[in-house]
């Protein structure tokens, strides 16, 4: 199933999900250091991760639509389905994370303890996990975004 969301005939929404999946992952990780070694500057770096992951998860939700729209197969559909709304709840969870460890805005609902921050984050963690292993479903198993006339599989000689 050939995209509508490409760039020089390659698609663009595979292009983009590896930032928020690695950018996530790591803000996570760097809040399991910060409680071993509490180094201030974990916390800081965390935030920027977040926010980065926030702008490549955006990035990446725009030609997802676009090929979202275009499933036509009921059950690729169904999946399609699944993966964005776990996508959209991980965007909004590390969304309100990020939120919650602003200064002047959520931290002081949490007494400005990170342990409720950090929870979300690893609900947006478990969120986006899920979601990606269904993107990588839609490719392998219902063919999003191959275009199987513009590349026949190699045959072995």
């Amino acid at each position: 199933m050939k995209t509508r969301a490409s760039f020089a005939g390659e698609p663009v929404h595979p292009m983009f999900v590896h930032y928020p999946i690695a950018l996530w992952t790591t803000s996570v990780v760097t809040d399991v250091i910060f409680y071993f070694h509490r180094n201030t500057s974990l916390i800081l770096i965390s935030k920027f991760l977040i926010a980065a992951g926030i702008v490549g998860a955006i990035l990446a939700a725009l030609p997802g639509l676009i090929d979202f729209l275009t499933i036509t197969e009921p059950a690729a559909k169904k999946t399609g389905t699944l993966h964005l709304v776990l996508n959209v709840s991980a965007l909004l969870l590390f969304g309100l994370s990020l939120y919650l460890r602003m200064k002047n805005y959520g931290a002081p609902a949490v007494g400005h303890h990170l342990q409720v921050p950090f929870i979300v984050s690893v609900a947006g963690l478990i969120d986006m996990t899920i979601g990606a292993s269904l993107g990588g479903k839609l490719v392998y198993r219902y063919r999003m975004g191959v275009d199987e006339v513009s590349n026949p599989p190699n045959s072995a000689s």
